[in-house]
């Protein structure tokens, strides 16, 4: 059984996530390191240009102490997706900030924030640029960030929506032009949906972030917006099969996302009140099914769930999409302790890896929660890991692998935190013989909606006039 390295004293790197054209990305090394302070001061029009200038900078604005010596073989270097320019020059920079931020270590999840994919909700962008800050200053300082560090590695994209964000001339709070791309697609309605065919030309940054999705082991996430103020959870799309007849739109792990979205909102003052924005729809405890509160076909939570094995909600952060500069630091306040409680929650539940009777782990399992059963199935990584955000309670976890009978765990999940860590559980297959012909990990599925022949919300069946013609038939007719 693998076991987790000791820690080396770099922790954040930078990725570069180019949008594709036609031929696949090429990961290359750039020799960028980071330390101490990313930003300085709150404001928009900075970032222009100093996100792309942070990547290019040894020392970044202010004086740091040199790191411990280590070989360059362990040095850790910020990487660059190399592919042809789409649409304009504009990148996609991701920050990884961690212990290990150059790969992937066993037993260590995946967590990621991404902003700003509608270029005018702007709130998420610069809120990221300072809890960037504040993870790395902190590091070594504060023991709950040198702690989640240690235990976590996290990837901050801080504009998904670059050029829309720099296409917006006049901030305003409720629409700009800069809410598409440079094609002028919505790029929150631009993924493959399960449970509608979805037909749209993807966009460069979607495949960007798709492809991105593919080679990591996501396992929790949020996607940060502007306009409302709510946590929102999956689905937000869906058919009468996930509940969508009575206006909501549930997965088989909703006790988990109402927790989640609960985590978030619980820390954050107005969001918990539900009704902070005038003229608003109103939020019990800040929180929301995203169909509930209206269906969306093609968005990136749903995929991320569905697709890419990763647990997403949707953070409404600002009433206003593009407020004045000096409320951002109103914003920060409002919002830090729940961006930091919010990323320790990928410790939820149990992780492992799965081995076959000679200690081989075994990729491509598919290892699920009993009566959870996901619309893609929760499969094992290239490692034999898998990871299941769950509450406290008794579950059984069903393997299976490909010509053998599945195999059933019980697992009790302790109300006590496990100490940065999920409950760590091994599965040991008493399989005899050779496991060789299960195929490599890929935890995506064909791109074809499991639910194309049901009826969709956007066939007139949209669930709140549907309940009012019943009840007005019932009535007229009793």
């Amino acid at each position: 059984m693998r076991q987790v390295p000791e820690a080396s004293p770099d922790s954040t790197t930078w990725d570069q996530v180019s949008r594709p054209a036609r031929r696949p990305p090429v990961m290359t090394s750039l020799g960028t390191k980071l330390c101490t302070r990313l930003q300085t001061s709150f404001g928009f029009a900075h970032q222009r240009e100093e996100i792309t200038a942070l990547t290019s900078q040894t020392v970044l604005r202010a004086s740091c102490q040199s790191p411990p010596a280590i070989p360059d073989s362990a040095e850790q270097r910020a990487k660059e997706i190399s592919t042809p320019e789409m649409v304009h020059s504009r990148n996609l920079w991701v920050l990884v900030v961690g212990r290990f931020p150059k790969e992937h270590r066993v037993g260590i999840p995946e967590f990621k924030y991404v902003a700003n994919m509608h270029g005018d909700e702007t709130v998420g962008r610069e809120l990221l640029l300072h809890l960037i800050d504040y993870l790395v200053t902190n590091d070594g300082k504060a023991p709950e960030i040198t702690r989640l560090i240690n235990s976590t590695r996290i990837h901050i994209m801080p504009s998904m929506n670059p050029d829309g964000f720099e296409a917006v001339k006049k901030p305003d709070c409720f629409y700009s032009n800069g809410r598409e791309n440079n094609n002028y697609y919505d790029l929150n309605r631009n993924f493959p949906d399960a449970f509608e065919s979805n037909n749209v030309s993807r966009q460069p940054e979607t495949v960007a972030v798709m492809e991105w999705l593919k080679t990591e082991t996501f396992v929790l996430s949020a996607n940060l917006h502007g306009g409302a103020l709510v946590a929102s959870y999956p689905f937000d799309n869906g058919v009468p099969a996930t509940g969508t007849l009575h206006s909501r739109s549930l997965t088989p792990d909703d006790d988990v996302f109402q927790y989640l979205a609960h985590t978030y909102a619980s820390k954050n003052a107005n969001m918990k009140k539900g009704d902070h924005c005038k003229n608003k729809m109103n939020f019990p405890n800040g929180i929301t099914n995203g169909y509930s509160w209206y269906p969306l076909k093609g968005g990136m939570q749903d995929y991320n769930y569905i697709w890419a094995q990763c647990f997403e909600i949707t953070l409404e952060l600002s009433c206003c999409k593009y407020p004045p500069e000096e409320k951002l630091p109103f914003f920060w306040n409002f919002n830090k302790a729940s961006l930091i409680e919010y990323i320790k929650q990928v410790h939820l539940g149990v992780k492992g890896q799965v081995f076959d009777q000679n200690g081989n782990p075994l990729p491509n399992a598919i290892v699920e929660v009993q009566d959870r059963k996901h619309i893609c199935p929760y499969r094992t990584n290239k490692f034999g890991e898998y990871y299941l955000l769950l509450l406290p309670g008794s579950y059984i976890i069903n393997v299976t692998v490909p010509g053998h009978s599945p195999h059933l765990t019980k697992v009790i999940i302790p109300g006590k935190s496990q100490n940065f860590s999920a409950l760590k559980m091994d599965i040991l297959l008493p399989f005899r013989g050779q496991l060789d012909s299960i195929p490599e990990s890929n935890p995506s599925c064909p791109m074809t909606p499991l639910y194309s022949d049901l009826p969709s919300h956007s066939a007139a069946t949209k669930p709140g006039l549907f309940l009012f013609l019943v009840t007005l038939f019932h009535l007229l007719f009793k």
